[in-house]
């Protein structure tokens, strides 16, 4: 009999979560979804317009992406990400199909992934048949391996990684000649911290170090499915040949709108102030109904706990009409937490809030 072809994947998390959607949505005044992370505000207009502008494309792009993105990513690399040495870049579609195909493009054996996680970390491993190990956040205690996850600031607990944190994995990965990637989709979403770039701390040499930026919460582009890695040359000449022979381009519409977003930091701060304005409406009334708010730092979620299953939450909140992400999807670690989502209108997030608080009131 002949083996399995790959490990078994974990069930869809999502499918779990559905019941409690439905008792949400029976709430008289409507659901109010704080699940997935999904962006609600509009893609700023020149950005569309970008895309619009390129929308006469009958040709194949290229895989590499056009010089002018290429240019684009390495600028912004430089002057926001404080990446130095020689590095290069290549666009994604979208980071999630990256994080799920890496250690499959880099054949790796052994990947380790924070014990509290974006589960496609451990999705990609599996893919991979590769062994899968959760892991602390300080290096100095991580086993052997081939490849490595860092994320922050970390989806779903906001948490920011300090300097001597991202030194150490650094470390680790210059001692183990193994690879760490750094997920840094929300870099640019600080709070009451501001987050660094891995990219920033190798001191030129970028041997062995990737960081995954994305667009889709940054630029509020996530039906673009635009994004990009920055990084050791070698490594990323490894991952464009096998993307060549996968077909994996970035349609050229979407890389004309990369670059006009990379070229733009004013919308990112606007959109960095909603959510942040968001979360500081809404954790007071969490905190008021007895959740203790975690991390939460930067970034686009609040992370809170009641000490209790993260289930029990889950439930607590639908039976408001309002539905959030129980921790557990992101790890044993997180299964008396859960993940509130500021990918919603203001108004959405006042309502939330004001629901929380009427119920805190009348009990």
């Amino acid at each position: 009999m002949s083996p399995l072809l790959r490990q078994k994947l974990p069930d869809f998390p999502w499918d779990a979560l559905a019941p409690y959607g439905e008792i949400a949505r029976k709430h008289p005044d409507g659901a109010i979804d704080l699940s997935v992370g999904t962006p609600v505000d509009p893609t700023p207009e020149f950005i569309q317009e970008a895309l619009r502008d390129a929308s006469d494309s009958p040709g194949y792009p290229v895989t590499i992406g056009t010089q002018e993105l290429r240019n684009a990513i390495h600028q912004w690399a430089v002057n926001t990400v404080g990446a130095s040495g020689d590095f290069a870049v290549l666009p994604l579609i979208g980071s999630k199909e990256f994080v799920a195909w890496l250690p499959t493009f880099l054949e790796s054996a052994t990947v380790l992934y924070p014990q509290v996680a974006y589960p496609t970390y451990l999705v990609g491993a599996l893919l991979a048949q590769a062994k899968p190990t959760s892991v602390a956040i300080d290096a100095t205690t991580w086993p052997a391996a081939d490849l490595a996850w860092v994320n922050s600031p970390s989806n779903p607990t906001g948490r920011v990684h300090s300097e001597s944190e991202l030194r150490a994995a650094i470390d680790w990965a210059r001692k183990r000649k193994s690879i760490v990637v750094s997920d840094e989709c929300y870099l640019e979403f600080g709070d009451t911290k501001t987050p660094t770039s891995i990219l920033r701390y190798t001191d030129g040499d970028n041997t062995n170090i990737l960081a995954v930026f994305s667009l889709s919460k940054r630029s509020s582009m996530a039906g673009y499915r635009a994004a990009f890695v920055v990084g050791d040359p070698q490594l990323i000449a490894r991952i464009l040949e096998v993307r060549k022979h996968a077909g994996m381009m970035v349609s050229l519409p979407v890389q004309n709108a990369m670059v006009a977003a990379l070229s733009d930091s004013s919308h990112v701060a606007e959109q960095r102030a909603r959510y942040n304005a968001r979360r500081a409406r809404l954790a007071p009334a969490l905190i008021s109904a007895g959740f203790t708010i975690d991390h939460s730092e930067a970034g686009l979620y609040i992370w809170a706990t009641r000490n209790e299953s993260s289930w029990d939450s889950i439930a607590w909140l639908a039976a408001l009409g309002i539905l959030a992400t129980p921790g557990i999807f992101y790890g044993d670690a997180g299964k008396q937490h859960i993940r509130i989502a500021m990918t919603a209108t203001d108004e959405q997030i006042a309502t939330a809030a004001a629901r929380i608080v009427a119920k805190v009131s009348a009990q």
